[in-house]
């Protein structure tokens, strides 16, 4: 096996800090998973050239994993040749330290996925060869390293592994993808197994998984190659599966939950395919299609739930359209702006397009109006990866390049 196990001491240490305060917790997507953002008090307006980009850093390599921050402290993943370094900066952009983790994802749209998890002093994150890791996020020391496809019969995928750990209190969740070890839930101190499930036995399909509390449920929803699945977190159990196909077996976007109802997307398939939605029985233990859009597609860009609206993007086109989050029916689809990553904040839509340009949108059940727009000129390759919000920043990274813009609308913007 290659777990490295954790000293008796260390054990210890990371137990009393587990019950300590609680300290500032960042992950993929946000606090919720779902592309929201809690700040306030940000611009409603951008200048012609765009907000004022405070520090960038390039030279981080190849990648299209976002930023993870908590503790002032800013976490990213990069490849500058085939092997895998984690960077650290302070929030004004010098970098405090950066580890060499082992071999990443070269083989095609190379360079890492994950957006690292930070909790309690530690954080979590996989390599796209497979590798998880846990690492202290004072100075980057590995705790525990575990390689899924040697320990849990991870299937190889076309495009390498793009999964952000799940946290669920005192365990991380994963998805090697493996026959047997389908789904998995680790100690996050120890990275010891608790439990495992067997899924619908297929591939990891490049979804990270949400948590869902369903009335007295706790369930974990992700997807696999052919399958939305729902499981029960305390044990690991298949409580229910939508079969939902993608042509290449992508489905790169995290479903999102609300008042019973899960919301995936995909893109273009030969059969089930595009935006559906699973109405969630009064337990959670059964589930059964709502409806579903096979009309409009989206690949990996992200979909938010706002107001009885599901918003969306087409990848590399000028798509951006809006469902009805009750029916699945288009309530309009709009030119204005390129599919990318969507994220949402005081009351505002940024989206990142796979054409570089990043937007600031005004939009509801109508329609939509871009407000301000600038191009992303620096940095290299696809423009996929996610932004994120934190303390009147909007975070970018194109490739090689990390770009921290002001959007307060204030000198100082608290939490």
């Amino acid at each position: 096996m290659s777990l490295k196990r954790v000293p008796l001491s260390i054990f210890l240490l990371l137990i009393m800090v587990s019950c300590a305060d609680k300290s500032e917790f960042s992950q993929w997507r946000g606090p919720d998973r779902n592309g929201k953002y809690p700040q306030t008090g940000l611009l409603k307006q951008w200048p012609d050239d765009g907000p004022e980009l405070l520090w960038s850093f390039e030279g981080l390599g190849e990648g299209h994993g976002s930023p993870g921050i908590a503790e002032d402290r800013l976490y990213i993943l990069g490849m500058p040749d085939t092997t895998g370094i984690i960077y650290c900066f302070d929030l004004m952009g010098d970098l405090l330290w950066q580890k060499d983790y082992g071999p990443e994802w070269h083989t095609n749209y190379t360079g890492p996925r994950s957006t690292p998890t930070i909790t309690d002093g530690l954080l979590y994150f996989v390599s796209g060869q497979g590798v998880a890791f846990c690492m202290d996020a004072k100075n980057g020391d590995v705790i525990w390293k575990i390689d899924m496809f040697e320990n849990y019969g991870a299937q190889g995928t076309s495009w390498g592994i793009a999964e952000s750990p799940l946290l669920d209190g005192d365990r991380i969740i994963l998805t090697p993808g493996g026959q047997e070890h389908n789904v998995v839930a680790l100690d996050r101190f120890s990275g010891e197994l608790i439990w495992s499930g067997s899924g619908n036995g297929e591939q990891s399909a490049y979804c990270s998984p949400i948590m869902v509390e369903h009335n007295d449920a706790r369930l974990i929803v992700t997807m696999t190659a052919e399958s939305i699945l729902g499981i029960d977190a305390v044990d690991g159990k298949t409580l229910w599966r939508i079969p939902h196909n993608q042509g290449n077996k992508i489905h790169a976007n995290s479903p999102v939950y609300e008042d019973g109802r899960v919301f995936c997307a995909s893109d273009w398939a030969k059969t089930t395919k595009g935006h559906v939605m699973i109405q969630l029985s009064e337990d959670g233990r059964t589930a059964e299609v709502g409806w579903r859009n096979e009309e409009r597609f989206n690949l990996l860009g992200g979909i938010i739930l706002h107001e009885e609206c599901l918003y969306s993007s087409s990848f590399d086109k000028k798509e951006w359209y809006c469902l009805d989050a009750a029916t699945g029916q288009v309530n309009y689809v709009s030119d204005q702006v390129a599919g990318g990553a969507l994220i949402f904040a005081d009351g505002l839509f940024y989206c990142y397009g796979t054409d570089g340009v990043m937007a600031l949108i005004e939009a509801n059940e109508n329609g939509c109006r871009v407000i301000s727009s600038f191009e992303v000129t620096l940095g290299s390759d696809e423009h996929w990866a996610h932004p994120v919000i934190g303390k009147g920043v909007l975070y970018l990274r194109h490739g090689n390049t990390l770009m921290a813009y002001d959007i307060s609308a204030a000198p100082s913007q608290p939490e």
